[in-house]
């Protein structure tokens, strides 16, 4: 039976044909509405099954239905070969991802994009040898599909060391000069590989140098970027790894790839924007004017007297308070103390308590850090408050307690002009009528910043590892 339906540009088009693209077309509605659903901390789990069925989909569809130029569907030695690698990476991943901690996510994230840019690199390395000289558009997208996809994999690796406590900060005038060398080369060596009408294959020296100017680019624009900044930093990377997959798409003129690339580089570059915002700064100063991880932070000089308070004390304020906000940070994720946060909550909760979460946009060292840190223990969605929303109720909180942040509750960052946080807005804490501060030490946080929070009359240090303390605790108030 003929299954051509018709001719398009002289090429006949099947039902298989049909199917396919019918395919990508469930595919994309699929990732639409997982990435829908991913707004929410209710339905995120939900939204995220949606799109990973729709990536399924076009797998299995391209598998089945894909033609080459020729007509001929994908050999069988090569699609076993496929499968396998495809089991393979299913079968790391789920054991990679079932075993790693909470403090290690925003590293596996790192990891993940890394692969993602990688995979795009190869694919356009692999590509750019059939390219046909003169074509324009070709070779255009292939390029960037190596570029891109080269410094979000380099980039991304950099990150996971920063992240990981295996890599340290370069932070040197010359780096922004340095980097902006890399940059105009690499864009230089990128215009001549495309408007150059010599073949493809006269030109690899030039595509295995722009490969590898592209990596070191990618390593060199991270180096410099400190601990503060990292949140910001992750998103713009997984942005790059999006677009870097539609460029591979286009290489390919699939258009899975093509969708699915865009809305993760549309959704990364608009998280990443929103990130800056939250911390009053722009992109291109998080890029060249980076701070954290070893910049030492302006500090106003004057009374550092230091107010610590008793378990029994804090115990008995918490308990008789009306309204109590606590402010989770990296540090409540390093203790893995999210279940006894939760379980302290419950029991003031129980004695009529109102108790809530105030969550800055970049509390931790990725998006979302903290949502998916407390969701793991089961808090109630309810109590998760946004910046902006509990700055509103602070006035009418008796207590806040900040256990393991830092940086985000820094008062400097409205009175320090010489602050380098200076300008970004923070949770004030200080407007809530107690403020309790869980920590280990009178460190800085990850911006090593120093924080007058500490020292401020409203505030009491209950020194410990969170995990500790938060037990003591706990069992101070069921004993009251």
């Amino acid at each position: 039976m003929d299954n051509i339906l018709g001719t398009i540009n002289g090429n006949a088009y099947t039902i298989g044909d049909s199917l396919l693209e019918l395919s990508y077309l469930i595919a994309a509605l699929l990732f639409v509405y997982g990435l829908k659903m991913l707004s929410h901390p209710a339905t995120a789990r939900r939204g995220n099954l949606w799109a990973a069925g729709g990536m399924g989909l076009a797998m299995i569809t391209t598998l089945l239905l894909h033609k080459n130029a020729d007509g001929q569907g994908i050999q069988l030695m090569n699609m076993i070969i496929i499968i396998l690698f495809i089991a393979l990476g299913s079968v790391i991943g789920w054991i990679v991802a079932r075993k790693v901690k909470m403090t290690a996510m925003p590293q596996l994230v790192s990891l993940y994009n890394a692969s993602g840019g990688a995979a795009s690199m190869l694919v356009a390395l692999l590509e750019y040898p059939n390219a046909i000289a003169g074509d324009t558009g070709s070779i255009l997208v292939t390029v960037l599909g190596l570029v891109i996809g080269a410094v979000a994999f380099s980039g991304s690796v950099i990150a996971w060391g920063k992240l990981d406590g295996r890599v340290g900060d370069i932070m040197k005038p010359f780096m922004t000069y340095l980097n902006l060398f890399l940059l105009l080369a690499t864009i230089a060596l990128s215009i001549f590989i495309i408007v150059s009408p010599n073949p493809p294959a006269e030109l690899l020296w030039a595509i295995y140098a722009l490969t590898a100017l592209s990596i070191i680019y990618g390593i060199m624009f991270v180096m410099p970027i400190g601990g503060a900044d990292m949140p910001v930093v992750i998103s713009l990377l997984n942005a790059l790894t999006g677009i870097a997959a539609a460029m591979a798409g286009f290489i390919y003129d699939n258009q899975a790839m093509i969708l699915g690339g865009i809305l993760v580089g549309a959704a990364g570059m608009i998280l990443t924007l929103l990130m800056c915002k939250a911390m009053n700064r722009s992109l291109l100063n998080v890029i060249v004017g980076s701070f954290g991880g070893g910049a030492a932070g302006a500090g106003s000089e004057g009374d550092k007297t230091v107010k610590e308070i008793s378990l029994s004390d804090a115990a008995v304020l918490l308990s008789y308070s009306q309204k109590v906000y606590i402010v989770p940070g990296y540090g409540l994720a390093v203790a893995q103390a999210q279940h006894l946060c939760h379980e302290l909550d419950t029991l003031l909760s129980g004695k009529g308590v109102e108790v809530k979460y105030a969550i800055h946009p970049v509390a931790g060292r990725m998006p979302g850090h903290m949502n998916v840190l407390l969701a793991e223990a089961d808090v109630p969605y309810d109590k998760l408050v946004e910046m902006d929303d509990a700055n509103n109720e602070m006035p009418n909180t008796d207590v806040v307690m900040v256990i393991g942040a830092n940086d985000v509750v820094n008062p400097a960052a409205e009175n320090d002009p010489a602050s380098p946080i200076y300008g970004m807005p923070i949770i004030k804490v200080l407007e809530a009528k107690n403020v309790i501060v869980m920590k280990r030490s009178m460190a800085a946080g990850y911006a090593a910043i120093p924080n007058n929070l500490f020292y401020h009359p409203k505030n009491s240090m209950l020194f410990g590892d969170a995990k500790s303390s938060l037990q003591k605790l706990v069992a101070e108030i069921k004993n009251l």
